[in-house]
């Protein structure tokens, strides 16, 4: 389906519709007159890869529902994906690419905090869409930044929803956090902080890791000297698996609490039956409900993209992504441009996605979107729960 070219420049060309692209009226980047081209710079290599290959799974899933029946105004959505290693130098400098060489009219579904301060400033001079990034960091909300999609809740949301299970759910006041040595990690550092100070608390201990590795035996040293009776984690599902690891294999038995950034279902797997009793926190709908119709229509797209695939929680935000980027370009018009995509965005602020509200934009503020808590089974699935 994908083939990886060249090690500096590795590219991942998703091809919905083997068509030469044509300048369009106004020689907007990236719309022909029968195709609208999106890029996605995010990790599709190494030891986070699973987060960037999920999103771009749903994405591409969203985007050949809506090719099926006709595409939108006439025109196919195709999805052009560079591999960024999850490094914010790499990240900036295929974002560039994907702007300058590939041509593409937006950016969708970039992965991780770190990355997108590295390539916001590259967007936002040139007003390109920068549509569902799989992150939750606080800087993306920021007014100021206009060409910025979000969907997803903060991570300060989920931070106060660990919070106030933990403390008012369980009576925990000793919890510990480990999380990654960057802008992601502190981000949650700081929402946890936010979140124990309302109510009169202290971490009881810190430990951290570097991006990219799974050298967390330093971080289990630090943070069991307080004897946590919880350890909230910001981290991706390969070094937060080797912690939990660690810990219970030295006898403790702390609650473990995961970001949703991790890749619950990675989580899960790496942690086979040491996973029990995890909890992850969520900010899209449980991928296995097929009451609801989104979901339905979810797991019918991506049977008929890859019959293979498996349902998770990274796959149908990215999923989301590519419907919202779909809806919002019905309602810019047959002629978008980058700027009436962005203002139809932020005119209508709520769409209805297979019956689901999603809101984007300054309706955000009043509507946060929802966070929900989910614990790992012994068999590997999710158990949804409002209150463990």
């Amino acid at each position: 389906m994908y083939r990886f070219r060249s090690a500096r420049s590795v590219v991942l060309t998703i091809v919905l519709l083997a068509a030469a692209t044509l300048p369009a009226r106004g020689d907007e980047a990236g719309v022909s007159v029968d195709t609208i081209l999106f890029g996605q710079a995010a990790v599709l290599e190494g030891p986070s890869s699973m987060l960037g290959r999920r999103m771009r799974q749903g994405i591409v899933a969203a985007f050949t529902e809506i090719n099926a029946k006709g595409g939108v105004h006439g025109r196919k959505l195709q999805l052009v994906s560079r591999d960024d290693g999850y490094d914010p130098d790499r990240s900036a400098a295929q974002t560039l690419s994907l702007i300058d060489d590939d041509k593409v009219f937006a950016l969708i579904g970039a992965v991780g905090t770190p990355t997108a301060m590295a390539t916001i400033p590259i967007t936002s001079v040139r007003n390109v869409p920068f549509i569902g990034p799989f992150t939750g960091a606080e800087f993306l909300r920021d007014l100021e930044l206009p060409n910025v999609v979000n969907i997803r809740a903060s991570y300060g949301a989920e931070a106060e929803a660990w919070i106030k299970h933990l403390t008012e759910d369980r009576r925990f006041t000793r919890i510990g956090i480990f999380y990654q040595d960057d802008s992601f990690g502190r981000d949650g550092l700081l929402g946890v902080k936010r979140a124990l100070a309302r109510r009169g608390l202290e971490l009881a201990a810190e430990g951290t890791f570097e991006r990219n590795t799974r050298a967390v035996a330093q971080a289990w040293r630090m943070i069991k000297r307080a004897d946590p009776e919880a350890i909230v984690m910001v981290g991706t599902y390969g070094p937060c698996a080797e912690f939990i690891k660690l810990a219970r294999r030295s006898g403790a038995d702390p609650t473990f609490v995961n970001i949703s950034f991790v890749g619950a279902n990675a989580l899960a797997a790496e942690l086979g039956p040491e996973g029990e009793g995890v909890i992850v926190s969520q900010v899209v709908p449980f991928p296995w409900d097929r009451s609801l119709k989104l979901v339905a229509d979810y797991q019918a797209a991506q049977k008929a993209f890859d019959p293979a695939l498996t349902p998770d929680f990274v796959s149908l935000e990215g999923y989301l992504a590519g419907r919202l980027a779909a809806a919002a370009l019905e309602k810019a018009g047959s002629n978008p441009t980058r700027a009436n995509l962005l203002r139809a965005i932020n005119d209508v602020g709520r769409f209805d996605i297979s019956g689901s509200t999603v809101t984007v934009g300054t309706r955000m503020l009043d509507t946060p979107p929802k966070v929900f808590l989910t614990v790992i089974q012994k068999d590997r699935t999710f158990k949804a729960v409002d209150r463990l």
